[in-house]
């Protein structure tokens, strides 16, 4: 029996209620899942609750977990503050088909810690955050075309998939006309001369970007990128989108962009914004944002139109306004932060340089299985691509599997998303784990330079 034949039937054994689940989400779901990054063969775990950094699954196995909600969980499983937020709304009513107050301060909130947001819209998701964040830069421009990068995610409608051929999606994208295709310029996030290139052109509406670089920072992108940008989309009058749906609140309070020093002129918000429910929302600079608004010159030219039946809904303004409040007053970020510090040291410790490389940025940490590196964010910047690729490797699966076995529930890659509530217990616990998952793997034994 194989390596990877003995960890997988292990995984089998150990999760018959998962598997039998399974078998009933394949008669609904295609593929058997809600989630592409849920799937995951021989199949995915199926959780039954969470608290704090641990989650049930309906075996009854406890797991230390870096999926977080996918990003969404800073504060952690089922924080008491928000559970009582949003409790106590649920009883005064989940959709009320109305202004509220809850709205109002959930916007103040956030644009007290993140001073570029003038004006905000609240959305369902991130996905729509960067749908309306275009659509806005287009109208305030009279241009029609999107600079993007390759390997960024800004959700899954068409203007933020359509990639041309040639260029590595970040996500299938078959199904979007070639009408789409023609209005959108994919570049790599270090070519500055087709960044210029494209700018250059003044048909650009906006240029959208994940600050810290692909995948949540997976791939890092060197901030005199960013500087550039902000320069050029100046002089050209281009808007300049700071995608910080995984970032916001997370890199710090103010997001990315307060580390970088640099002021965006909009911004889209997710995950953390809404404390664990659904919530996106886009913000930025009042004379773009107000194309929306009803009043004087916005409509001038006709106005964008936000309709949205669960726009700033009662139980996520609730729970976000309970989750900000708590980010802007507690040293949130930095236990989240000393946590993932911890996690990234033992982590490489665990794992031999000639295996891979193990890097992180703030409360995200990365594994990059097969990639000989010092881990530093400069030479990270040179390996690009390689460092994407390396999440999807069958190796890294294998890994996922063995960890999951031995109580440790990562994101694909492995990633690490970290949050406030994750105890020096928590880190070593999942450092033992990996280790011994490791050995399970015999990555230990693979090289560099091995096809994974």
């Amino acid at each position: 029996m194989n390596e990877e034949t003995s960890v997988e039937s292990r995984f089998v054994e150990r999760h018959p209620g998962s598997q039998r689940l399974y078998q009933r989400a394949r008669q609904r779901f295609p593929g058997g899942v809600t989630h592409d990054n849920r799937y995951l063969r021989p199949f995915p775990v199926a959780f039954a609750e969470a608290q704090g950094c641990h989650k049930i699954d309906v075996d009854g196995h406890d797991y230390i977990d870096y999926v977080m909600g996918h990003g969404a969980l800073l504060l952690g499983h089922s924080d008491p503050a928000v559970v009582q937020a949003v409790r106590e709304q649920v009883a005064r009513g989940t959709h009320l088909g109305g202004a509220t107050a809850l709205e109002v301060e959930w916007a103040e909130l956030i644009g007290e810690l993140v001073p570029s947001i003038e004006r905000i819209r609240f959305h369902s998701s991130g996905t729509e955050a960067s749908l309306m964040a275009i659509r806005l830069a287009r109208a305030h421009t009279g241009r029609s075309k999107l600079l993007r990068f390759a390997g960024h995610y800004h959700g899954w409608h068409d203007a933020a998939l359509a990639t041309p051929a040639g260029v590595r999606a970040a996500v299938p994208s078959r199904g979007i006309t070639d009408a789409v295709l023609g209005d959108v310029v994919v570049v790599d996030q270090h070519d500055e001369a087709a960044a210029r290139d494209a700018l250059g052109s003044r048909t650009v509406a906006a240029v959208i970007v994940e600050p810290t670089g692909a995948a949540m920072g997976r791939a890092p992108l060197a901030p005199e990128m960013l500087h550039m940008l902000r320069s050029v989309t100046e002089q050209t009058e281009t808007v300049l989108i700071f995608d910080e749906v995984v970032t916001g609140f997370r890199i710090t309070a103010g997001g990315a962009q307060r580390q970088l020093g640099i002021t965006p002129d909009l911004t889209t918000l997710a995950k953390v914004v809404a404390g664990g429910l659904p919530g996106g929302a886009v913000g930025g600079r009042a004379g773009i944002m107000d194309l929306i608004g009803y009043d004087g010159d916005a409509v001038a030219g006709g106005r964008v139109g936000h309709p949205g039946t669960f726009n700033a809904n009662p139980l996520s303004a609730a729970a976000g306004v309970t989750a900000l409040r708590l980010v802007r007053d507690e040293p949130v970020n930095d236990r989240a932060e000393a946590a993932a510090r911890r996690l990234c040291a033992g982590l490489r410790d665990a794992l031999p340089a000639e295996a891979g490389v193990v890097y992180g940025d703030a409360s995200l940490v990365f594994v990059a299985l097969g990639i000989a590196d010092d881990g530093q964010r400069q030479t990270l910047q040179a390996q690009g691509q390689r460092l994407l690729e390396a999440k999807s490797r069958a190796a890294a699966t294998q890994l996922r599997l063995a960890m999951l076995d031995r109580g440790v529930d990562a994101m694909p890659g492995p990633s690490f998303i970290v949050s406030a509530v994750h105890t020096d217990a928590d880190v070593d616990r999942s450092v033992e784990a990996f280790t011994d998952a490791l050995d399970a793997t015999r990555l230990t034994a693979i090289p560099a330079t091995a096809t994974l």
